[in-house]
């Protein structure tokens, strides 16, 4: 009984963690916009990586994809190839008009 109220307080620290990381990382984004003087694109590129950070925190630990490795994996890959995929299909299109002409 003991192991597992210690099991329960360790994920209850893991999540106190990463809430607090989440309230840091909020309060970087608007002090980056605040404190640092840049151009507004380097403030937005700032902006999108600390999201970026926060939503894979979200993702890994509240939603409980850090222990799917092989399906996040696997999604992944489908992920890239689609992209692909989709990138290579107006060029094999314009292709083919070029090659009927």
């Amino acid at each position: 009984m003991t192991n597992h109220a210690e099991a329960i307080d360790q994920h209850i620290r893991t999540y106190l963690l990463v809430f607090g990381s989440l309230i840091v990382l909020t309060l970087l984004t608007v002090g980056s916009w605040h404190f640092l003087h840049l151009p507004i694109g380097p403030h937005i590129a700032v902006a999108l990586i600390i999201a970026t950070i926060k939503a894979t925190l979200v993702a890994c630990f509240f939603m409980h994809l850090i222990s799917e490795r092989k399906l996040i994996l696997a999604v992944l890959a489908l992920t890239v190839v689609f992209f692909f995929v989709l990138l290579l299909l107006p060029v094999m299109t314009s292709l083919g008009d070029q090659v009927g002409h």
